[in-house]
């Protein structure tokens, strides 16, 4: 019989047999820091979702707090050394989903425009989907979606590297939704629901921000305008002014974000149909017709 290696660090026992004790100490991937803090976003968001139809102010604040939480794990993943794949995939899942919500809810709300929101939604899904797709295939396994050189996207370089930037992009185009998802409860040029009867006299002053309209929540039922689960809501008479400068001053940043999916999207595709290019080449199957 061959004897065992022993070693006077391994108190008697063969080098390389682990103990149950020692099995035990594996690292829980799920119980990092960082994705402890991912888990909690899910909660505020999932309570955001509970009061989105009938409490704005309670909505905005667990929706906020969601997001601005996404800063926190990124910082927590730093310090504690405890980056993951798991934990950036929670993180752009999580991101994607309360959006997506924010925004379903925004189309309900002013169904002539649900064509747009549903075109942001689908905008961002993409985007993000055909560039992490692409990182994954093109880049290898262990590159991060983050890694963008400024070879192949200028843009797309400064938007992930900076952490200024994509903060700056992020926050506020979160911050122009809920904005305007205030504005469903409390302007009536956004709502004309919220209107007065016609004839009213307070007609005139309840279309400047400021000036939130007196009106009945029966009122509300018959119009086509809004959702009737939004009755009592929107007589809680919220004043207009501050969704209406949030909505405003964030909107060319929310412009630009879009903009910024936009050319990932292209980006990513263009980075594929390389990959693709390559392989038909190496097969011999570029010269086929």
């Amino acid at each position: 019989m061959t004897a065992e290696r022993r070693t006077p660090q391994s108190n008697g026992k063969p080098v390389g047999s682990a103990t149950g004790s020692e099995a035990k100490k594996e690292e829980n991937i799920f119980l990092f820091v960082p994705n402890l803090i991912g888990y909690l976003r899910i909660v505020l968001a999932v309570g955001s979702l509970y009061f989105m139809p009938l409490h704005p102010r309670r909505c905005s604040f667990l929706y906020s707090v969601s997001c601005l939480l996404d800063a926190l794990d990124g910082m927590a993943a730093r310090k504690f050394s405890q980056s993951t794949r798991f934990g950036a995939v929670l993180d752009m899942i999580t991101d994607r989903c309360t959006t997506s919500c924010l925004l379903v809810f925004l189309a309900v709300a002013k169904p002539a425009y649900s064509a747009i929101f549903q075109g942001l939604i689908s905008l961002d899904f993409a985007s993000h989907y055909m560039h992490m797709y692409a990182t994954l295939v093109m880049g290898g396994q262990g590159e991060s979606h983050k890694n963008v050189s400024a070879s192949r996207s200028r843009i797309m370089n400064l938007y992930y590297t900076n952490k200024w930037v994509l903060f700056t992009c992020c926050a506020l185009n979160e911050l122009f939704f809920i904005a305007l998802y205030l504005l469903c409860f409390s302007s009536p040029i956004v709502t004309p629901a919220l209107l007065p009867p016609s004839g009213d006299a307070n007609i005139a002053s309840s279309m400047q921000p400021g000036s939130p309209a007196h009106i009945e929540p029966r009122l509300l039922f018959p119009s086509p305008f809004s959702a009737a689960a939004m009755e009592m809501a929107r007589a809680n008479k919220m004043d207009s002014t501050v969704p209406w400068t949030l909505t405003l001053g964030s909107a060319p940043i929310m412009l630009v974000k879009q903009w910024i999916n936009v050319v990932q999207l292209v980006k990513a595709s263009r980075w594929l149909a390389e990959g693709d290019r390559d392989e038909r080449k190496k097969a011999g199957l570029n010269k086929r017709r």
